[in-house]
């Protein structure tokens, strides 16, 4: 995949989810690079994380997700080109931007004065309060106490208080214990966090150790950041503080003075850190966290020009959504009825996307529309415009959705499952057109499925999800042929098409672990009936089996016992060639 451009580069992405006051992790550190206008599939059981993971390319997790960490770096050349206007407004932000960046400079000459005063209040607040271990144990309790309690009580609100009344008692019994329980361990922790406050306070030999200390490094750290800053650092704060209006140069007025002092005070924090601003990378992160980065250019007299790095794990704004999302990144769902309003005709459905994302008239939309019905093989379309959804078949229907996520032409189109509700015939033929539309549009295919076979007649590479993690990844050919990780055996021996005569089909026993918890080794170490005893212990890495061939298992560690895959899918080349007609 060298020769291809990266179109989507994902690292170290991690997904966690509020739910009934605990956290599950849904993705859990998944790194994948997605190319320009190829088809890769992305499959695993249910619950593995597959439209979680593909969600957050589009801003679409529901209000209980957020990405914790990692990023999602969008290659969009049209998107990334940004100018403004260097009208009087913009030179006179610029300036005072460079004038607030150039007096807080003196404050890296102070850093590691700084990094030192806050590990020294950080070890008197340690020991001050409960360990790391401690509170992460009681908080454990408490949690799963809460948990419970929660579940009891949506429990009673489900029995019919007339015919289970002696039920209903019992029920509040304990939730009533439950939440005693939960008290006591509270006012536990209350008491152990005032233990060790008063142990620190007749500590009187640490206390005068640690204000001593502490004087002598605030008057050092004072007068250190007394020094000028150099030539050199105030040539990069101009250019920081071009960025800065670059990056908010898409708001309105107030929204950017709002902006520019987030970004500021983020800035001026990096700065009492003393980290590498002249770090690509690092300088990212500090606009991270407020907006993201468009980097300086080059000016003329009348503007400035900048590249944007899209990350889209920290985009905040609905108004940078509303021009990825549809326009650079479309969705095909699973169910094309609920992803059609009953009450809009089809026509109109298609012309308000086109109207909202590209810059024509009510006619011109309306002539794109019939020409996209017809690409997507709508007989009679100048008829059919008009008709409702109740008016199409579930095929047709699939095809107007199809029609709708590309008529913006995106980058990326992602398929959530999009053949499961038609029939056997209808789904080849949908797989085909979206095969088909990808020679004329050149758009990059992301496939969801548990279908094996339409990843063998679709897709070009192969990520295998388990549990929030990319387990392996690899061309077709590779994954199918030359499988490396326990769990792609598991799936591939489920096939079908691989049973014999008078067999039972396989299944993999067991379930997946629960995302609520910490997962110690591999994940799949308990349904793994080659699990090795390093399974258990510690996460594997992932090691490299070709330049395109990864997989996340200790079984390709060099010290590891040679493990022979499954007899079923040794020698499955010819099976699955006629199977699944490849």
């Amino acid at each position: 995949m060298e020769d291809k451009k990266v179109l989507l580069s994902i690292k170290d992405l991690h997904v966690k989810f509020r739910v009934r006051g605990r956290i599950l992790t849904a993705i859990r550190g998944v790194s994948l690079d997605l190319y320009e206008n190829e088809s890769i599939a992305i499959v695993g059981e249910s619950g593995s994380g597959k439209s979680v993971f593909t969600k957050t390319f589009a801003g679409m997790l529901d209000a209980n997700g957020y990405i914790s960490e990692g990023s999602i770096i969008f290659n969009d050349e049209d998107l990334a080109d940004t100018d403004v206007a260097l009208d009087s407004t913009a030179k006179k932000q610029i300036e005072k931007a460079h004038a607030r960046l150039n007096a807080m400079s003196g404050l890296e000459f102070g850093a590691p004065i700084y990094r030192q005063i806050l590990e020294l209040e950080a070890e008197k607040k340690a020991r001050e309060t409960l360990s790391d271990e401690e509170d992460k144990e009681i908080t454990g309790r408490i949690a799963e106490l809460n948990f419970k309690r929660t579940e009891l009580s949506n429990h009673k609100q489900t029995i019919d208080p007339s015919k289970e009344k002696a039920r209903i008692k019992e029920i509040a019994a304990e939730i009533a214990k439950i939440s005693a329980e939960i008290k006591k361990l509270e006012q536990e922790r209350a008491d152990r966090i005032e233990a060790h406050r008063r142990a620190c306070k007749n500590d009187t030999a640490y206390l005068s150790a640690y204000r001593e200390k502490k004087e002598a490094l605030e008057k050092a750290y004072e007068e250190a950041i007394q020094k000028d800053i150099t030539e050199e650092t105030s040539a990069r704060n101009l250019i920081i503080a071009k960025e800065i209006y670059l990056s908010v140069g898409r708001y309105s007025f107030s929204q950017r003075i709002k902006l520019i002092a987030k970004l500021l005070a983020a800035f001026k924090d990096a700065m009492k850190l003393g980290v590498d601003l002249m770090d690509d990378e690092t300088r990212n992160a500090v606009f991270d966290n407020v907006v993201f980065r468009v980097k300086y250019v080059g000016e003329t007299e009348d503007k400035i020009d900048g590249v944007c790095v899209i990350n889209l794990a920290k985009v905040k704004y609905s108004k940078d959504w509303s021009k990825i999302r549809g326009g650079k990144i479309a969705t095909v769902f699973q169910d094309p009825m609920t992803s059609l309003n009953p009450i809009i005709t089809i026509g109109k459905q298609i012309t308000s996307i086109i109207l909202k994302h590209q810059n024509c008239t009510e006619l011109e939309a309306r002539t794109r529309a019939m020409e996209l019905m017809k690409k997507v093989g709508i007989p009679n379309a100048e008829n059919r415009f008009d008709d409702y959804p109740f008016q199409y078949s579930g095929g047709m229907r699939q095809r107007i959705v199809i029609a709708i996520a590309l008529s913006c032409q995106p980058k990326i189109l992602i398929c959530d499952e999009p053949t499961t509700a038609l029939d056997v015939t209808i789904q080849a033929q949908i797989l085909k057109l979206i095969k088909d539309l990808q020679k004329e549009f050149n758009y990059t295919i992301v496939f969801i499925t548990h279908d094996l076979g339409v990843v063998a007649n679709v897709a070009d590479r192969v990520a295998v999800l388990y549990a929030g993690q990319v387990v392996e990844v690899g061309t077709v050919e590779e994954v199918f042929y030359d499988p490396r990780h326990p769990y792609t055996w598991a799936l591939l021996s489920s096939l079908p098409q691989l049973a014999q005569r008078n067999t039972k089909l396989y299944s993999i026993s067991g379930t997946p672990p629960s995302l609520y918890n910490d997962i110690v080794g591999d994940s799949f170490a308990p349904r793994n009936p080659y699990c090795l005893k390093i399974d258990t212990l510690k996460e594997p890495p992932m090691f490299r089996v070709t330049d395109t061939h990864y997989a996340k298992t200790w079984l390709l560690d060099p010290r590891a016992p040679k493990m022979e895959k499954p007899e079923i899918i040794q020698n499955i080349h010819e099976k699955l060639m006629d199977s699944f007609n490849i």
